[in-house]
């Protein structure tokens, strides 16, 4: 199963101003709306205050996988933007 957890603050500036926060979250829903909206791919969305979870339930065409490499090179780029701000985990389950 795919998916990604993403939860914290980045700390690289005051909440409500923090632009390396805003940059991996708005990443973090675009990928999620367009896996669950515009693809239509089964998963499970949990969104709490300072974390989202999306686990792929079904990906035929391999499309989800996709899109979640996508979000990891983004984050990936995000953190040689924001040094010390993002901190990458990656598991395999």
């Amino acid at each position: 199963m795919l998916g990604f957890h993403v939860s914290g603050h980045a700390g690289f500036s005051d909440f409500g101003n923090d632009i390396a926060c805003a940059s991996v979250s708005s990443a973090v829903m675009l990928t999620a709306n367009t896996i669950t909206e515009v693809f239509k791919i089964n998963a499970k969305v949990e969104v709490n205050e300072n974390e989202i979870l999306l686990k792929l339930l079904e990906d035929k065409d391999g499309s989800g996988d996709k899109l979640l490499l996508g979000l990891l090179m983004q984050m990936d780029l995000l953190s040689d933007e924001f040094p010390g701000a993002i901190k990458i985990v990656t598991k395999q389950v």
